[in-house]
């Protein structure tokens, strides 16, 4: 009697046109802002608008996202309009890139970065749930990897495009064909990425009741994230860290632009890292590889406490930083997929956003205020401290697998 042939299941295929529809979009916007955002302060300048009018701007656009991402995440519970606010989202973001150049005051520049970042907040969850619903949950490293790394090449491509359209064109036009790739991200979504449809009987939960059903794991795994985010500071600090340090010493009237040079190794690595953390997240425990990610935020931190005037200490020090972003960005949401039920996806990636967001808000302005006051130092210092705290508690309170619900 011959023996029954053993069977395999083939390995589940991720990398499909819609998981490539995630990451052009995420490309084509990432870089039509981030181009439009570069070129932002030139304008400014042209308008005799004061250095703080920008941090003003950029700090009430900081807060709207993070609301914005909450309210998103409500809506994002009802799969039916998942679609439909991603493709507004990427549209109104890019569009309001070209209202910049219509605009006559810094009042009207500060409108229309509310009005494109109160679209980028909403249309963020939407796409996050729909992502992590479009591939196999054995292959949700690897998605989300390779959708971090789309979208951080993005980030790299606009500053470039920038440069470029600033040398060729006239100020105001910058901002109209910054705007282009932003539309085209709407309408590669639109055509590579389905609608989704909701095969659940029961109403949706409300913002509140969303939020307080979410797992007791989840929520433990939110205070990791908000306490390390504590410490987790704008990296446009180690730019001017940098800055200071090199043309202070031995590289005068150089620093400004070998930062920037750093701060672009930084977006690369931070890219180079997404996929392959990605791809060992399916394969061993996501906490873990946080925590490691998390770790390397304490040493990013102390490293800036205790910078040198060598550019080769400051290259370490921006390609570890890059590690972090790379690490943190893609496995906070692997575990956010993982610990929270697929029905209430939409509220965890908006409170992961949201939480995410007031963290880097008390970040960069405490440890700013602390340099000014006191020292980069201290100041980086006690960054070091919370990424640490941090840390302690993401091993302590986070299980290493946590169950789904179907």
């Amino acid at each position: 009697m011959s023996e029954p042939k053993q069977t395999t299941e083939p390995t589940p295929r991720w990398l499909s046109k819609v998981v490539l529809g995630f990451g052009l979009a995420s490309l084509l916007s990432d870089a039509g802002h981030e181009a439009g955002t570069a070129a932002l302060p030139v304008l400014l300048t042209t308008m005799a608008a004061a250095p703080a009018t920008l941090g003003l701007i950029e700090g009430i656009a900081d807060g709207v996202v993070c609301f914005a991402k909450l309210f998103g995440g409500s809506l994002a519970n009802r799969p039916t309009l998942r679609k439909p606010l991603a493709v507004v989202g990427y549209a109104i973001t890019g569009l309001s890139i070209g209202l910049f150049a219509l605009s006559s005051n810094w009042l009207h520049i500060l409108a229309a970065r509310i009005l494109g970042w109160m679209f980028r907040g909403l249309r963020s969850p939407s796409r996050s749930a729909m992502l992590a619903d479009a591939v196999p949950k054995q292959a949700l490293g690897r998605a989300i990897g390779f959708h971090r790394t789309m979208d951080t090449l993005g980030a790299i491509l606009g500053p470039l495009l920038a440069t470029v359209l600033l040398l060729r064109l006239p100020l105001r036009q910058v901002f109209w064909v910054a705007m282009i790739p932003g539309v085209l991200a709407a309408v590669a979504f639109g055509i590579l990425v389905p609608a989704q449809t909701s095969t659940s009987r029961n109403p949706p939960p409300s913002l509140i009741a969303g939020l307080r059903e979410l797992p007791p794991s989840f929520r433990r795994f939110l205070f990791a994230v908000l306490t390390f985010g504590f410490g987790d500071f704008a990296r446009t600090l180690l730019v001017l860290r940098a800055t200071q340090l090199l043309g202070a010493r031995e590289f005068p009237g150089g620093g400004a632009a070998i930062a920037i040079l750093l701060f672009s190794l930084h977006h690369a690595v931070a890219a180079a890292c997404a996929f392959p953390i990605g791809y060992l997240s399916d394969r061993m425990s996501p906490r873990k590889l946080l925590a490691v990610g998390y770790a390397l935020g304490i040493v990013t931190a102390l490293a800036a406490a205790f910078a040198q005037p060598s550019v080769l200490f400051l290259a370490g020090m921006f390609s570890v930083a890059g590690m972090v972003i790379g690490i943190e960005e893609t496995i906070e949401g692997v575990l956010c997929a993982k610990l929270a039920p697929p029905r209430l996806r939409g509220s965890a990636y908006g409170m992961l956003a949201a939480t995410n967001g007031i963290g880097d808000m008390v970040a960069s302005s405490v440890i700013g205020a602390v340099w000014a006051w006191y020292s980069p130092e201290l100041a980086f210092s006690l960054a070091a401290v919370a990424c640490g705290v941090g840390t302690v508690l993401l091993v302590m309170l986070v299980p290493d697998e946590s169950p789904q619900s179907a």
